[in-house]
């Protein structure tokens, strides 16, 4: 194992080398090859984040495994690591999912560092976690990708309600709850998936019970409800709209594997799709896509669950045009929306894309133009004119879903493909490049 601790206290650790993002911050892709072979869904980035973060609400040790292996997974670590936590990980094959372990028996809420928390989204999760267990929190507003306003208001007033007394000034977060947080009734406006967990992770060493109403229902929000529980919460009305939770003085230990990435498996079934490939998406299963499976199969996806995974094909019908809505669990999720407007540039005749959850998720609109995609876009709906290829072009990947989309189009396209940004991608995505290479594409990171 290696540990965080006998590394310097500095904004990723040089102890392991995954643990830095990757020098080589272009990604050359030869168009125009099919994949073929295996390829590994990692664990879920989206979920893995706030299971990191439910270390800090007990002394004893968690571990997680099935961890993916991204710049998200880096960066919440050195922010635990600041906050006095103990991270290790296995070591091992650099291209498995990583097994790690946090020991918060001795946390000191500082303040936490600027430049960490401006590096990911997920790092206002820290602000109920720290309220439960320490009783203050102090950090600035979180940063992360810039795809719409994404406020932390719902977060905020959650707390308030539980007790806690926070002020926002000059871009610093200083929340205080010297008598510890309490049960509360809330309603949120949105079903927010990040005010949800936060609201969660607070409410499960609250005193009193907390009713939480128009929760998120997205599976990661049940994966965090399932690791919680095993750690001794008691939450009931998982999977629902609301969920009441019953604040424990404790939580205990816990050994944990994170759910399979969701967003992962289904931008490689369209990159399978696109391509013109078959592949086993491995540890893929229809019912991990939700809605999005029959909507992608509109499209000319083929998916068929086998023995180990799920096997991703282009149709024999080929690909179509098809009208897509973003909308929480059960709807289509909006993480996919990128993906699917790539493989829809080329699909037969039109297709829509409306996007109700962020409004500013569009910006690859423009770098798919570069490649000669027709787009047309009025507020959040963008028309996509199929066409027969696209052609390769320098394009900027401008947050991680756009950055995938840019790959399936370089995947497509004639031509080479150069992407830069791909610390963007490298922040959702465990090992990307590499393991698609592996599936048959001639691509390589590079410097220029």
């Amino acid at each position: 194992m290696t540990s965080f601790q006998s590394a310097p206290a500095r904004i990723l650790s040089e102890a392991s080398p995954w643990w830095q993002p990757d020098p080589n911050h272009l990604l050359s892709i030869e168009g125009g090859r099919p994949l073929s072979g295996r390829y590994p869904i990692s664990g879920a980035k989206n979920a893995v984040l706030p299971l990191m973060v439910s270390a800090l609400l007990t002394p004893h040790l968690v571990t997680l495994q099935n961890v993916p292996r991204s710049l998200d997974v880096a960066v919440l670590g050195a922010l635990l690591h600041r906050l006095g936590v103990g991270v290790s990980w296995s070591d091992g094959d650099p291209r498995a999912p990583l097994s790690l372990t946090l020991c918060a028996d001795r946390v000191h809420p500082g303040e936490i560092e600027a430049g960490l928390v401006m590096r990911m989204r997920a790092s206002i999760l820290l602000l109920g976690a720290l309220l439960a267990r320490c009783g203050e929190a102090r950090m600035p507003m979180p940063g992360g990708d810039s795809i719409g306003l994404r406020t932390v208001d719902f977060h905020l007033a959650g707390l308030r309600a539980m007790g806690a007394e926070i002020t926002l000034e000059h871009g610093i977060i200083d929340a205080r709850a010297p008598d510890g947080l309490h049960g509360a009734e809330i309603q949120l406006e949105f079903p927010s998936v990040g005010a949800t967990q936060n609201l969660l992770l607070a409410a499960v060493l609250a005193n009193g019970t907390s009713i939480l109403g128009n929760v998120a229902r997205e599976p990661e929000v049940v994966d965090l409800c399932t690791c919680l529980i095993a750690m001794g919460a008691r939450i009931e009305g998982i999977g629902s709209s609301t969920l009441a939770i019953e604040g424990r003085h404790a939580l205990g230990g816990v050994l944990h594997r994170v759910m399979p990435d969701r967003i992962e498996l289904g931008t490689i079934a369209c990159a399978a799709a696109a391509t013109g490939g078959e592949i086993l998406l491995e540890g893929g299963t229809l019912g991990l896509l939700g809605v999005a499976a029959p909507l992608l199969e509109q499209a000319g996806v083929g998916l068929r669950e086998v023995p180990g995974g799920l096997v991703a094909v282009r149709a024999a019908g080929g690909l179509v045009g098809i009208d897509v809505v973003t909308q929480p669990w059960p709807g289509f999720a909006t993480d996919l929306q990128a993906p699917t407007m790539a493989l829809l540039c080329i699909a037969d005749g039109a297709g829509t894309v409306t996007e109700t959850i962020f409004e500013s998720r569009f910006r690859h609109v423009d770098e798919l133009r570069r490649m000669g995609a027709v787009i047309t876009v009025r507020g959040r709906t963008a028309l996509v004119r199929g066409v027969p290829a696209l052609d390769g072009a320098s394009v900027m990947a401008t947050d991680v879903r756009a950055g995938a989309a840019l790959v399936i189009a370089g995947l497509t396209a004639r031509g080479t493909t150069l992407i830069d940004g791909l610390d963007h991608i490298d922040r959702g995505y465990d090992g990307l490049a590499y393991k698609l290479a592996a599936c048959g594409p001639r691509l390589k990171r590079c410097t220029g």
